[in-house]
């Protein structure tokens, strides 16, 4: 099989990090082109140490220029890791060159430009591109996905949350009213950026919520939930930013339509038995952060609360892999055709 050549935008943070170590020991990619407007000119090993031995010595940045990347005929696939805002100027370039596009910022997750200004604090980059992307969680997403000719790759808190409260929505399995959600996530959720609250003297010992009481992944939880409930849901969101460098602990609490989690284990099961990276615990079992760091898998449980009547979901996984970049991957392997595990953990 001949390998796919692949280009990575905006590989200095955290997530193009993870991107190019994905792409450059994928058996079926070439790792062609990483970019960045700061390290352009650098070796990539010299700038990323950890990659000696796994890229060439003279493998170098390139500069990030959206019309040249859309004209080089020598790759097929590109990441974007950019942030929100910036990413729709090379998404705009790429696709319209034919090239297929996965994107991991925010531009393109919402399909109303309201709601994008609303949460984002500007209009929407290129309104004229949404209809051509589509939002992708891999296990969820129906398969005509892959018609699209460019992917929206899902945030990491919304991937925590969605995908274990999805199929019980659309089951009617609990309540899609009052649905609190609290999220811990590790400092490198923020990005790699030089700010006195990312600090290590700031973090350590530390943690506390932010973005109270309208985080900007709320608008695409709601959406995303209320699309599988099929009527609208508001939840209440609260991220937490805590001190571990990487993973995202999530509880949910709703309200379940029954006694017990039978049914929501069915509805589980059905839903996500056959999928490689998702790990279903039993009730009473709670996924920890620990376990997950460094895979692709999103573990989760459930527990009942008879004096409640609450059901009650956590959920982890590792935000730089299967809230960011390992689920890119997954996308890109279902996209072409490869296995869906090739690569990844």
């Amino acid at each position: 099989m001949k390998p796919v050549n692949v280009g990575i935008v905006g590989a200095a943070g955290y997530s193009g990090e993870e991107l190019v170590r994905l792409i450059a020991g994928h058996p079926h990619t070439n790792l062609t082109a990483v970019t960045s407007r700061s390290l352009a000119g650098q070796p990539v090993v010299d700038v990323m140490p950890r990659f000696r031995g796994l890229l060439p010595a003279d493998f170098t940045f390139t500069t990030s220029d959206s019309q040249a990347l859309a004209e080089r005929s020598d790759i097929d696939v590109f990441f974007l890791a950019l942030p929100h805002g910036v990413a729709a100027e090379y998404a705009e370039a790429l696709v319209a060159a034919g090239k297929k596009v996965l994107d991991l910022s925010a531009d393109f997750r919402l399909s109303s430009t309201e709601t994008y200004s609303e949460y984002y604090g500007q209009p929407h980059p290129a309104p004229d591109l949404l209809s051509q992307a589509a939002y992708v969680i891999p296990e969820i997403t129906a398969a005509d996905w892959q018609n699209a000719k460019m992917i929206a790759c899902p945030g990491c808190y919304p991937t925590s949350v969605i995908t274990p409260l999805a199929p019980l929505l659309k089951a009617g399995l609990v309540d899609s009213n009052g649905i609190i959600v609290n999220a811990m996530s590790g400092v490198s959720g923020a990005g790699k950026k030089l700010a006195e609250d990312y600090l290590y003297c700031e973090r350590n010992e530390s943690a506390k919520a932010y973005g109270v009481p309208k985080h900007r992944h709320l608008s695409e939880i709601e959406e995303q939930l209320s699309n599988a409930a099929s009527k609208p849901v508001i939840i209440q969101f609260t991220p937490h930013l805590v001190p571990m460098k990487r993973g995202i602990a999530t509880t949910i609490v709703a309200k379940a339509k029954q006694t017990g989690v039978d049914a929501i284990y069915s509805a589980w099961q059905d839903a996500y038995g056959q999928r490689p990276f998702v790990g279903i615990l039993p009730s009473g079992k709670t996924p920890d952060t620990a376990h997950v760091t460094g895979t692709n898998r999103i573990d989760f449980s459930a527990a009942y609360d008879q004096r409640t009547g609450n059901v009650i979901i956590t959920s982890a996984e590792d935000n730089l892999l299967k809230g960011a970049s390992g689920q890119a991957v997954q996308i890109m392997n279902l996209w072409l055709g490869f296995p869906e595990t090739t690569g990844l953990l």
